[in-house]
């Protein structure tokens, strides 16, 4: 194949959905986020409180990463009058946690 041929390639994502996926991974390059997902992708749904004590982090550390994570749809929340659940946002975010975790386990 050559790199004219490469560039013409139909199957290449368009710019918009390349810096789109960028950001994702942007969001998922930090360890606090990432222990949060992995601890949401173990536990399945928590409050900010019982997340903050799961991950080993501050409450308040907790509610700026989620905000964050919300934000980039990676979790969803569930309103139980004051309280708020989170859960990760679909079965892409939890497929791509283990296929992160199953390559580490792998190249080590």
């Amino acid at each position: 194949m050559t790199v004219a041929t490469a560039r013409e390639t139909p199957d290449l994502p368009a710019p918009e959905a390349v810096s789109e996926l960028a950001d994702i991974f942007g969001v998922l390059s930090d360890p606090g986020r990432l222990t949060l997902l992995i601890t949401l992708l173990d536990a399945g749904e928590l409050c900010v409180h019982d997340l903050a004590a799961a991950a080993g982090m501050s409450e308040s550390a907790v509610s700026h990463a989620l905000r964050l994570l919300r934000a980039h749809r990676v979790v969803h929340v569930r309103k139980a009058g004051r309280m708020s659940f989170y859960r990760l946002a679909d079965s892409h975010v939890r497929q791509l946690l283990d296929l992160g975790l199953q390559h580490i386990g792998h190249s080590s």
